[in-house]
Formats: C-alpha cells, structure tokens, sequence
C-alpha cells in the first residue's frame, strides 16, 4: 500500500454510551470498546454514561470532539421511541461514511441474522475527526470495534485530514 495513503495518526478515542436505563456500573458496551481500544494500544481520553437525549448527546459530543479524533458513541441506534443518537449525531456529519453502516450490518446479519434490519448504525466525518453510532449492546459495540473500527481507523483519519 502506498505509505502516504495511511498515515501514523495518533488516534485517540472518546467513547459516549447512551442509555436512559444504564449506570456506568452497568455499561457493558462502552466498558467492550474501552478493553478493545487498550488491547491496540489506543489512548481513550474521555468516557461518559448520557441518557437518550438530543441535546445532551450533542452538547457532550462537542467536548469529546475537543479530547479525541475518534468518537465511539454506542446506544441509542434504534428504533424505540427514546433511541435518538442518529437523529442527534447525523446532522452534524460533515461527510457520511455510508459503507460503515452497510459492512456493520453485513456482519451482523451473520451473527444475528435479519434483526440486523433494526439498526441504523451510521458514521462520519465532523471537522477532520471521526464519530461512529453503533448499537448499544455489548456483542454489537464489540463487532463494530473489533471488525470495523479499529482496523479502518488510521486510513479513515487520513483521508479526513487531507
């Protein structure tokens, strides 16, 4: 691969569980991303608990965005009536990493089958910097992570930043 196509970034993650019924005792998911990220020696600068609220999604977006080029935010990507994290996050997307969402829900079509239908992970580009929404649950915000994120970080910061 051409070496200036992927560059040495130093990527540094913020991760954001959003859940109106789980405490930071609870949270499986973002404690998931958090194990996966020191497993590949990636710094997580900052990590909060928020409940499902646009606003309060938003506002704690902007301060992660201050601490990390990497934005995990998991919970709140489906379709009850209090999941708001897409309706939050997706207009603030400067690009739309729309094969994010097809892969994610590619894989998870073989590990769930057509459940995967319900979810509306997504991910983008916001000021040269990277947000993903990937479904609150601790296999889902590992499948996502583990699969997706952590091997395409480095390109996808690159691009972002040329």
């Amino acid at each position: 691969m051409d070496p200036s196509h992927v560059q040495d970034v130093a990527v540094h993650v913020a991760v954001m569980v959003i859940s109106s019924s789980r405490t930071e005792k609870e949270d499986t998911a973002g404690k998931k991303i958090q194990s996966l990220c020191k497993d590949a020696s990636i710094p997580v600068d900052h990590y909060v608990v928020i409940p499902d609220n646009i606003e309060k999604i938003r506002g704690e977006l902007q301060v992660a965005l201050k601490k990390a080029n990497c934005v995990i935010i998991t919970g709140g990507t489906g379709i009850t009536h209090d999941d708001c994290t897409i309706e939050a996050v997706e207009p603030l997307l400067q690009k739309c990493l729309t094969g994010f969402g097809e892969l994610f829900r590619s894989k998870s079509f073989e590990e769930i089958g057509t459940r995967m239908v319900l979810s509306r992970a997504t991910a983008g580009i916001i000021d040269g910097k990277a947000v993903f929404c990937i479904p609150g649950s601790k296999n889902a915000a590992e499948l996502a992570t583990r699969d997706i994120i952590l091997p395409e970080i480095s390109h996808i910061l690159t691009h972002a930043n040329r």
